[in-house]
């Protein structure tokens, strides 16, 4: 089976199946494995680089209203390639190819590839999304395996922090303007033994003001803007810091884009990195290049 992977979630899941050698091409985003990065991308974004949140959430904006889209892919690299399988998503605009528009690229090219469309909003999506590629690529008995071992880790962390105190938790997805974190993340933040404030399980995440941060009061704010490694984050982070709305606050900034951003088997150690984070006697330090507290 030849498979394509447009998002780089569902490249992280195919490499944790060992279907490696299966997959031709991949998106400029997905760095891991490293191993990926000598995969052909088909998959480019349109975000010129290094521009300021304010000027992403601009373009991403008139993208969404009707402008040109976020993500393209190299039509004739998909032909060359000649996916059987394409792994994409319609749950974000903004962080991949949707579905709808691989379709009309693989029409238009006369290719017959299935297309798996992963759009999970729950960490419980996100198990299933591994068994869904399992089954389609009859790797069903290795992701059953992958995915009870993650069930374990969740547990453990579930476990040792059951009990205890649950600091008010602020996860900020986005700076300027700010966002919380949706989707999975309020999940996330309660099995890591936090109380997930101004969000709700399950859904998008959203644009709040700096006013409703300040009435939520939170203990802990924990800044993860999508698609930032530690050091991005970091930086970005130093401004926040002087915002009275997060004064009373604990702050924390980490790889969002490893272990928040992505709907992979890597939540599950963004799930650790929060549970030592907020409650570090309990749990193991997280592994450095992780977390950061800023103060």
């Amino acid at each position: 089976m030849r498979i394509l992977s447009l998002l780089p979630s569902a490249t992280e899941i195919v490499y944790a199946l060992g279907l490696e050698e299966d997959l031709v091409g991949v998106t400029h985003e997905c760095d891991w494995p490293p191993a990926a990065r000598a995969k052909r991308p088909v998959s480019f974004s349109a975000l010129p680089h290094a521009a300021e949140p304010a000027e992403v959430d601009r373009l991403v904006s008139a993208s969404i209203n009707g402008g040109e889209p976020i993500y393209r892919l190299d039509n004739e690299a998909v032909r060359e390639l000649r996916p059987d399988l394409v792994l994409t998503q319609d749950l974000c605009a903004v962080c991949a190819v949707p579905s709808g528009h691989v379709n009309d690229a693989l029409e238009l090219l006369g290719c017959r590839a299935e297309v798996l469309s992963m759009d999970p909003s729950s960490l419980s999506d996100v198990l299933d999304c591994v068994l869904d590629v399992g089954a389609v690529t009859g790797a069903e008995d290795a992701a059953a395996t992958l995915v009870e071992g993650l069930r374990d880790r969740l547990r453990a962390v579930s476990d040792a922090v059951a009990g205890r105190t649950r600091p008010r938790t602020f996860a900020l997805e986005w700076s300027d303007p700010p966002f919380n974190g949706g989707h999975w993340v309020p999940e996330m933040i309660e099995l890591a033994g936090g109380e997930a404030v101004l969000s709700s399980r399950g859904t998008p995440s959203v644009r709040v003001t700096w006013e409703q941060i300040a009435a939520a009061s939170p203990e802990t704010v924990v800044f993860m803007p999508c698609g930032y490694d530690l050091e991005a984050a970091v930086a970005e982070a130093t401004p926040l810091l002087d915002r009275p709305e997060l004064s009373a606050a604990a702050f924390f900034a980490v790889d969002a884009s490893s272990y928040f951003s992505r709907p992979g088997p890597r939540l599950v150690d963004g799930v650790e990195i929060l549970a030592s984070a907020l409650h570090h006697d309990a749990v193991p330090e997280s592994a450095p290049g992780t977390v950061r507290r800023l103060r």
